[in-house]
């Protein structure tokens, strides 16, 4: 049987919550061009890969964390998975919003969180790590004890690494662009002749030409 890794990966790209295209590059938000594109937000449609990757978030809290007073998700793409695995784990509920409300309460956390209260951070997507830290930094601001986040997927950048390394904040993932890569090799999702330009990519995303 694959490992938790590994499975994952494989119903990412059997979903097409992850795609690769080497030869044809995707033009990201940020301008960046890029040989994958990833929306785990297609997890929520299909029950069984849906089903592996709640289950694969609460086991994982649990073994990383121990079970915290809440959990937190990054709105939009975590809300669901964080809804997910606080309902596997008992406890509480709060999103964290990318900014605060212009109207009404002008919250930026939107549930109930008490002071000092212990929570994990449950994120779909990591890439550089700014808007995930965002909202770290929300939940410290208002004093809770933020243990950590548990992401689905992540690229790996260096610059991430350094991001959370910096803010203190430990990070696991579900599973990661090496992981996938070997998949896609594995499965025949890619060419043996397309890994150097995936893994070339990785290294400098920024000045990537394709």
């Amino acid at each position: 049987m694959l490992d938790i890794k590994k499975l994952i990966a494989k119903e990412l790209l059997q979903i097409n919550a992850i795609k690769l295209n080497p030869t044809n590059p995707f033009i990201w938000a940020s301008g960046w061009k890029s040989p994958i594109y990833c929306d785990n937000r297609k997890i929520l449609s299909y029950p069984k890969t849906r089903d592996i990757v709640k289950k694969a978030f609460a086991d994982m809290v649990k073994k990383e964390f121990g079970v915290p007073d809440v959990i937190a998700g990054v709105a939009t793409g975590a809300i669901a998975h964080g809804i997910l695995v606080a309902e596997i784990l008992d406890i509480p509920f709060v999103y964290v919003r990318a900014s605060s409300k212009k109207h009404g309460l002008t919250n930026m956390i939107e549930g109930v969180l008490k002071e000092n209260q212990s929570v994990v951070v449950i994120e779909d997507l990591v890439s550089t790590g700014g808007s995930s830290l965002k909202a770290v930094e929300a939940l410290k601001g208002v004093g809770a004890n933020v243990l950590g986040m548990v992401a689905v997927f992540s690229y790996g950048f260096k610059v991430a690494d350094d991001n959370f390394t910096e803010a203190k904040c430990t990070l696991k993932t579900l599973t990661d662009y090496n992981t996938l890569i070997d998949i896609a090799v594995d499965t025949n999702y890619v060419k043996t002749n397309e890994i150097q330009t995936l893994k070339k990519w990785r290294q400098d995303p920024g000045n990537w030409n394709g």
